[in-house]
């Protein structure tokens, strides 16, 4: 017998333990079945839809955030380069273009093995670091879609740095 053959139980379901935090933190979430959360969540540039997926056959919470962002079919493949540039220099999650709707969505696994269950602050920081990305890619995604900019010149407009304040 394996260690990946053993069963482990769990004391609390993991969606369960998003359900918690989005209640305690107030956030405005809908409970789509045992195994999947939504989470409503309203950005700088724009709102995002966060969903929280419990994978039981991977053991792997998988959270996906997607913004109101439609692809044109003209402006895929430069698109396609922007989201190759910007997951080169990705720590945690990456960028995709889910085809079937030509939205962008950034996507991240917790894997959970051997009965593992999240925390609180696991979660929180699955969704800071979700909303973080998309906060600070977005406007790039916007720029090759929107302006005809090259993905180089777009990452370059979003990733200059700031001195001082005004």
């Amino acid at each position: 017998m394996s260690l990946l053959e053993l069963d482990m139980t769990r004391d609390a379901h993991p969606v369960d333990v998003i359900e918690h935090v989005a209640h305690t933190n107030d956030w405005s979430f809908e409970r789509n079945s045992d195994d999947e959360i939504a989470i409503a969540v309203a950005g700088t540039w724009t709102d995002y839809n966060v969903s929280f997926s419990w994978m039981e056959e991977f053991e792997a919470l998988h959270v996906a955030c997607a913004f109101d962002l439609k692809v044109p079919e003209k402006r895929t493949l430069e698109v396609m380069r922007l989201l190759s540039l910007i997951n080169e220099q990705m720590l945690f999650g990456h960028f995709d273009l889910w085809e079937r709707e030509n939205v962008v969505m950034f996507r991240q696994a917790l894997v959970l093995a051997g009965g593992v269950e999240p925390t609180g602050l696991q979660v929180e920081t699955m969704l800071n670091s979700a909303l973080e990305a998309c906060e600070c890619y977005y406007q790039a995604f916007q720029y090759v879609i929107w302006s005809g900019s090259t993905a180089q010149e777009a990452l370059n407009s979003v990733l200059f740095e700031t001195y001082g304040n005004a």
